[in-house]
C-alpha cells in the first residue's frame, strides 16, 4: 500500500462520495419520462426504454474500467467521466429525436456513469482492505444519495426551467460534483488479503473457477428483482394495492430511502458476518417479500413493508457484492474482476422486465423471481472461495501433459 496518513485516507473516501453523489443522480431519470412526452409527444414506452440503454450501457462499460485505470489513474478518469457525463447531459437538453435521446442520455450517460462507478467503488476498498464492507457500504450508499438528493432538485428544476432546461442544469451540477471528488482521490496499490489461499486471480484465472459463475448468477438474481421493483413500485401499489396515485408515489421515495439504508447498514454488518452467508439471509427476506406481494390484495401497510425490505436488500447486497469479489478473488484486480461479475446487473434488469412481458401479470412475476430468490440464497448459504493453487497446479499438471 503507497504510504499515507490515516487522515488522508478518508479525504480520498470523502472524494469517492462527493463522485458517488454525482453519478448516483441518473436515478431520477423516471422524472422526465413523462415530461419529454409531453413536449415532443414521443411514445412513453420508447421514451422510457431511454434508461434500459443508460443501464446496459452502464454494466457494459465496466469491462474496460481496470484497464483504463492502468492507463490514465484513477483521478484523470475520473475527471474525464465527470466531463462526458455532463456533456452527455447538456447534449440531452438539445435533443430533437429518439435516436439522439438513446445516444446521449442512453449511452454518453450510462458509459461515463459505470466506468466511473466502478472505478471509484473499487479504488476505494483498495485503500481499507480491513474496512471493506464500511467502505462499501459508504461509497455505495453516497450513490444512492445522489438519486434521492436530486429527486428533488431535479424535480424542482422540471416544474422551474422545463425538461431541456433541467436536463442542461443538471448535466453542470453532476459534472461539477464528479470532476470536484475526483480531485482528491490517489490510486491505490493492493495488498493480497484475500481469504483464499494464493490468491490473486487474473480475470482469466477467475473464469475458471465455478465460483465466478455462480456469483454471477447470484448476482443476477438479486439486480433482476431489485430494479424491476424500482422500476415499477408505483404501478404496483395503484393495481395490487388499490390506493391512489399520489400516495403510491411516495413509495419511490420510500424505496430510495430504504435502499440508501440497505448500503450502509448490511455494508457495516459485512465486515462482523461472513458476508455471503449475509447475503443469502437477506434473499430469504426478498423472497419472502415477493411471495406476500405475489398474494395480491394487499393493504397499504403489507405493501409499504415489503416494498422497504425488498429495497433495503436489493441496496445493501450490492453493496457487499464487491468485497466478496475481492475476497474470492484477491483485490489486486478487483476492479477487473468485478467488471465481469457485474454485467449479472444489466442482464438482471433486462431480464426483469423480459419474465415480467412473459409472465403476464405482477403476482406470477413475483413468484417466478421469488423462486430464483431462494435459489440463490442456497447457493450463497454454501459457496467458498476457490484456491488459487489449485488452479495454477491444474495448469501446470495441464502444460506438462500436453508437453
Amino acid at each position: 500500500m503507497k504510504s499515507i496518513s490515516k487522515n488522508n485516507r478518508w479525504l480520498i473516501v470523502l472524494g469517492s462520495v462527493i463522485v458517488q453523489l454525482g453519478l448516483g443522480t441518473i436515478y431520477t431519470w423516471s422524472l422526465f419520462n413523462q415530461p419529454i412526452v409531453n413536449k415532443f409527444g414521443w411514445d412513453l414506452n420508447k421514451v422510457a426504454l431511454t434508461f434500459s440503454i443508460t443501464s446496459f450501457a452502464l454494466s457494459f462499460s465496466t469491462l474496460a474500467s481496470g484497464k483504463l485505470q492502468e492507463k490514465l489513474g484513477i483521478r484523470k478518469l475520473i475527471s474525464l467521466c465527470g466531463i462526458t457525463l455532463g456533456i452527455g447531459l447538456i447534449l440531452t437538453s438539445t435533443a430533437s429525436s429518439l435516436p439522439i435521446l438513446y445516444i446521449t442520455a442512453g449511452v454518453i450517460v450510462g458509459a461515463s456513469d459505470g466506468i466511473g462507478y466502478m472505478t471509484t467503488l473499487s479504488n476505494c476498498i483498495k485503500w481499507f482492505p480491513d474496512k471493506k464492507g464500511l467502505i462499501s457500504g459508504i461509497s455505495v450508499g453516497a450513490y444512492g444519495c445522489g438519486s434521492l438528493l436530486f429527486k428533488y432538485i431535479n424535480g424542482g428544476f422540471i416544474a422551474s426551467k422545463g425538461v431541456s432546461g433541467a436536463f442542461l442544469i443538471w448535466g453542470v451540477l453532476a459534472m461539477i460534483l464528479v470532476f470536484s471528488g475526483a480531485q482528491l482521490l490517489k490510486d491505490a496499490v493492493s495488498q493480497n488479503t484475500s481469504s483464499s489461499k494464493d490468491a490473486d486471480f487474473t480475470v482469466k484465472e477467475m473464469l475458471k473457477t465455478k465460483e465466478a459463475y455462480l456469483l454471477f448468477i447470484s448476482l443476477f438474481t438479486v439486480c433482476m428483482s431489485g430494479l424491476y421493483l424500482i422500476g415499477i413500485v408505483k404501478d404496483i401499489g395503484v393495481k395490487l394495492v388499490g390506493i391512489d396515485a399520489s400516495t403510491a408515489a411516495n413509495a419511490v421515495a420510500l424505496v430510495a430511502i430504504f435502499n440508501t439504508l440497505g448500503r450502509i447498514v448490511l455494508g457495516s454488518l459485512s465486515d462482523k458476518i461472513e458476508r455471503t452467508k449475509l447475503i443469502s439471509a437477506s434473499l430469504l427476506v426478498t423472497t419472502a417479500a415477493t411471495f406476500v406481494l405475489s398474494f395480491g390484495h394487499l393493504n397499504f401497510t403489507v405493501f409499504f413493508v415489503c416494498v422497504s425490505a425488498i429495497a433495503f436488500c436489493f441496496g445493501g447486497n450490492i453493496t457487499v457484492f464487491p468485497p466478496v469479489v475481492g475476497e474470492f478473488f484477491g483485490l489486486r484486480n478487483q476492479t477487473k474482476n468485478y467488471g465481469i461479475i457485474y454485467q449479472g446487473f444489466g442482464l438482471g434488469a433486462l431480464a426483469g422486465s423480459f419474465i415480467a412481458g412473459i409472465a403476464g401479470g405482477f403476482k406470477e412475476t413475483f413468484i417466478i423471481m421469488g423462486i430464483l430468490c431462494a435459489a440463490s440464497s442456497i447457493i450463497l448459504a454454501f459457496i467458498k472461495p476457490p484456491v488459487a493453487s489449485k488452479i495454477k497446479s491444474f495448469k501446470l499438471d495441464f502444460d506438462k501433459n500436453i508437453a
